[in-house]
């Protein structure tokens, strides 16, 4: 039985899961998360603005040190994919709590976030040689440029999270259903890209 496992997941996998980016990761939800926690029981706004820029650098520090370090793998791609859902999802929550008006475009931003986003994100999966979303652009360099380049990561987060905010504050929820809506069509219109290229109807088109 053991040898049989030992065969199915070689310890490189062990070194890969137990690797220092991994640990960031996995130290920067838990800590976030903990944050999230605290913003749903208290009902005070000061822990999301603590909790949201330990999310966010965590998120960016993983990766910078991956490739500093020269770790970057697959499976370390997909912790982080699953370690951002359940940050954004426990801020969510929290979110929920200090804000209770902002759930409409919450719940959209959810929803895209939650399920296209991660379908659109794993994609990267399907083509062998592909380490993670990051290196998309070698697939294709749209869907790259407008989901995982830094300033669409900037504002497939962060643009909603000031868009409720100013929602809030200012009486214009309006701003934050605009912003959640246009990510949402932005996310159907890249996976159904994706289908089209894996089928063949369009062409992928890689940097260069």
């Amino acid at each position: 039985m053991n040898d049989k496992a030992t065969e199915l997941a070689p310890p490189r996998l062990a070194g890969e899961l137990l690797g220092l980016p991994n640990r960031i990761t996995l130290a920067r939800t838990v800590i976030a998360m903990g944050f999230a926690v605290v913003a749903y029981k208290v009902g005070t706004p000061i822990w999301l603005f603590i909790a949201y820029p330990i999310y966010w650098f965590g998120d960016s520090l993983d990766g910078a040190v991956a490739r500093w370090r020269n770790e970057e793998t697959i499976s370390g791609a997909v912790f982080d994919v699953v370690c951002d859902r359940a940050c954004a999802f426990f801020l969510a929550g929290a979110f929920l709590a200090v804000y209770p008006d902002v759930l409409g475009p919450l719940a959209l931003f959810l929803f895209q976030f939650g399920v296209l986003d991660t379908m659109l994100t794993l994609s990267f999966l399907l083509w062998p040689g592909c380490i993670s979303p990051n290196y998309f652009f070698r697939i294709d360099k749209p869907i790259y440029k407008y989901n995982w380049s830094m300033p669409a990561k900037a504002l497939n987060t962060g643009g909603v999270v000031v868009s409720l905010v100013l929602g809030h504050n200012f009486g214009i929820m309006w701003l934050a259903y605009i912003v959640a809506s246009a990510l949402l069509v932005l996310k159907v219109v890249s996976l159904t890209r994706v289908l089209r290229i894996l089928t063949g109807r369009v062409a992928a088109a890689p940097a260069t």
